[in-house]
């Protein structure tokens, strides 16, 4: 009869911080990787949240085709 190793051989440097790592839910009650952005501090204080800052985004958005599309005044 073989004698089972119980120790976990890693590969692993030891200057690696595991401590710090997060779990990821799997399956179907994921709610997805989606993208993340940081805001700075003091754009963070004006938009709370992120449904404020897409409508900001949008309005420039919006606002920079108008002005693409007017023709130059010269």
């Amino acid at each position: 009869m073989k004698k089972v190793h119980n120790e976990m051989e890693d590969e692993l440097r030891p200057e690696y911080d595991l401590k710090s790592l997060k779990v990821r839910r799997v399956g179907p009650n994921r709610t997805g990787f989606g993208e993340f952005v940081r805001l700075a501090p003091d754009v963070a204080e004006v938009f709370p949240n992120a449904e404020s800052v897409n409508e900001a985004l949008r309005f420039l958005i919006r606002v920079t085709r108008e002005n693409k599309s007017l023709p130059e005044s010269g």
